[in-house]
């Protein structure tokens, strides 16, 4: 017999806070699978919350944050609760930021930013992308 129930689309919230435990484990350089042994889980599953499939319960994000090195605010941060335009714009440009950083892209520039010491030097670097920015 077949499941006639529909499918569930998976909750924004479900989905942000997956994107920010796939962001924070990528920044780490951390594997799914050695994220998922930290919490003694499948890498499978570990795919699923990253992806919002599956809701993360209290006590695993609670361990999740505590795997990642983050407080478990960090899942939260800044939620969204008004239409406001300005706050939509905001939470949008949040979400773009926040796929950015997980990319492979992202979590690279970010390796090598962090490598360079010299406060001058990271400073003439952000001046020089904001004015390549502007157009």
């Amino acid at each position: 017999m077949q499941d006639s129930s529909p499918k569930r689309l998976p909750s924004p919230i479900d989905v942000e806070v997956g994107k920010r435990i796939r962001a924070q484990r990528r920044l780490l350089g951390m594997s799914q699978s050695a994220l998922a042994e930290r919490l003694d889980l499948t890498f499978q599953q570990v795919q699923k919350y990253e992806k919002g499939t599956n809701r993360v319960g209290a006590s695993r994000l609670q361990r999740v944050a505590e795997s990642l090195g983050v407080p478990i605010s960090h899942f939260f941060d800044n939620p969204t609760s008004s239409n406001d335009a300005s706050t939509n714009e905001a939470h949008a440009f949040k979400n773009d930021l926040v796929s950015f950083l997980s990319s492979e892209e992202g979590v690279e520039l970010n390796r090598a930013f962090a490598k360079i010491k010299d406060a001058r030097t990271r400073q003439k670097i952000v001046g020089l992308i904001k004015s390549l920015t502007v157009a």
